[in-house]
């Protein structure tokens, strides 16, 4: 086996061409992927436009410079971010506060634990609570009673009020 000076030109041209060609396509391929990205993660084309010309233009050290720069988060991430943090101030927003002392209060309380304000009333037919200024159940549609009833000609004025069972029954006893 002799050793040919030519073979070995013709190895390392092509070689050389390979490499040429893994570099040129590697270059395309990172000026392209830096589109992409950009393109989520940024509204402005200047912006854009200057990521792509750094990744084209300093090739590796381009890229280095665009990883180290670009947003941490893409738009969408943002938004989905965005909306969780206005999802968790909404539910703060819309827990009660006590009108005595301003404090959390839960829909179920009759009363505030802090400052003893009464916050809602028992309906007097099915026991289920009520706000405060309701003078019908909207459970039982039931009014409360001593409450102002609505289209009452004279008559039914001026009768008695019905005697409930559960007094009734206490007042014989």
């Amino acid at each position: 086996m002799t050793f040919d000076p030519s073979n070995l030109s013709n190895v390392l041209l092509i070689v050389v061409a390979w490499g040429g060609a893994f570099l040129a396509a590697l270059w395309l391929s990172l000026v392209f992927w830096t589109f992409r990205d950009i393109r989520g993660r940024a509204r402005s084309v200047g912006e854009r436009l200057l990521a792509v010309l750094i990744v084209a233009v300093l090739f590796l050290p381009g890229i280095v410079i665009y990883l180290i720069l670009r947003p941490p988060r893409t738009l969408e991430e943002e938004y989905q971010h965005t909306l969780e943090e206005e999802a968790l101030l909404t539910s703060i927003e819309e827990s009660a506060l006590c009108p005595g002392c301003g404090r959390r209060i839960k829909d179920n309380w009759q009363v505030c634990p802090s400052c003893h304000t009464r916050l809602k009333k028992n309906c007097h037919h099915c026991g289920k609570l009520m706000e405060l200024p309701w003078n019908l159940c909207p459970y039982c549609a039931n009014p409360t009673p001593g409450a102002r009833r609505e289209n009452l000609n004279l008559d039914d004025a001026l009768s008695p009020l019905p005697v409930e069972e559960e007094s009734a029954v206490e007042n014989q006893s």
